[in-house]
């Protein structure tokens, strides 16, 4: 191995120490070519140092999933900016399906005053819409998926079934171009994936860390036309490739941003 090759794969690690690196974007950085920067990741990951991902890659270790209460202590702010954001997509009367997850949830407690009809499996939700007057709520039973304080499984799945909406609003562990959105179990994928067949529009809200990031292994396709709500530290590499495939890109600013 050259020396050359030795002092980028030592780049490589320590860029890897920061979070997952995308393929192109290092190459660029490098001024070297993408071909190179896969054969350097090969070798790393060869030595078990390193995992590949869709474009790029991570270092070695499978993440340990958070609980619901861990995730929505992160990213607040711009979890925030996001619900508010995709709250101008809503109009009174309609029929939403909302997700599992932080951000859904952060984004569910700012409908209360509004005149909605809610199916969904997001149990964490059900304290700010119970007794909200405007809201016509429909709960998802199945099996508990404590991580996440959701309903998911068989029973979850055969009840949507019976149900259409106006939109539905999903979150994801990682939203991917070409892929979809990146899960921990098949079990949500298989909801999600019935969530977007039984909506007329797809709602993905995704904070900055999300877009692009691709460790778990459960996928669900998106639709050919869906529109993602992130905000405005996503890196704008990331946002464009979701639009070349296919996504409206809405961008919400956090308070302690100029809009």
């Amino acid at each position: 191995m050259s020396m050359r090759s030795k002092a980028r794969q030592a780049l490589l690690l320590e860029a890897l120490k920061l979070g997952e690196i995308d393929v192109d974007d290092v190459a660029a950085r490098l001024d070297v070519s993408a071909s190179t920067v896969r054969r350097d990741l090969q070798v790393l990951s060869a030595t078990r140092a390193v995992r590949r991902t869709y474009g790029g890659a991570i270092l070695a270790g499978h993440p340990v999933e958070t609980t619901l209460a861990e995730r929505m202590a992160v990213n607040g702010p711009e979890k925030l900016a996001i619900a508010r954001k995709a709250i101008t997509l809503v109009e009174d009367g309609d029929t939403l399906i909302l997700d599992a997850g932080s951000t859904v949830a952060a984004f569910g407690q700012l409908l209360a005053k509004r005149r909605l009809r809610i199916v969904t499996n997001n149990l964490a939700l059900l304290p700010a819409l119970a007794e909200a007057p405007g809201i016509e709520l429909v709960v998802l039973g199945g099996a508990l998926r404590a991580t996440s304080m959701s309903t998911v499984g068989p029973l979850a799945v055969e009840a949507l079934r019976l149900m259409t909406a106006d939109h539905v609003v999903l979150s994801a562990d990682g939203v991917v171009a070409g892929r979809g959105l990146c899960e921990a179990s098949l079990d949500q994928v298989a909801l999600k994936s019935l969530m977007m067949r039984q909506a007329n529009g797809v709602i993905v809200l995704a904070d900055a860390s999300k877009l692009g990031w691709a460790e778990q292994n459960a996928w669900a396709a998106l639709p050919q036309r869906w529109t993602l709500v992130t905000n405005s530290d996503a890196p704008k590499d990331q946002m464009q490739r979701l639009a070349d495939d296919g996504a409206a890109v809405l961008v919400g600013q956090s308070a302690s941003r100029k809009i």
